[in-house]
């Protein structure tokens, strides 16, 4: 279990520039890219025990993250 955040320019770095400029101009892309930070930021904190949360709920978030990841990929390489 990796204990770094899992940031959207370092899943991506090859796509860096679009991401910056696909969250300026697409607002469904902008709210993915916000959803993802939020859940992200979630699981990071449950990791860490700064918010410590029962295994279901951080799976859950972990899986929320994923199809989010997923979907963002998807708009990126379209």
């Amino acid at each position: 279990m990796s204990h770094t955040p899992h940031e959207l320019h370092e899943e991506f770095p090859e796509h860096a520039d679009k991401i910056s400029d696909m969250k300026a101009s697409d607002a469904h892309f902008s709210k993915l890219a916000d959803d993802y930070h939020e859940v992200n930021r979630a699981v990071h904190r449950a990791e860490t025990n700064v918010e410590p949360t029962d295994q279901f709920t951080e799976e859950d978030m972990r899986k929320k993250r994923a199809a989010l990841k997923d979907e963002i990929y998807r708009m990126l390489s379209a």
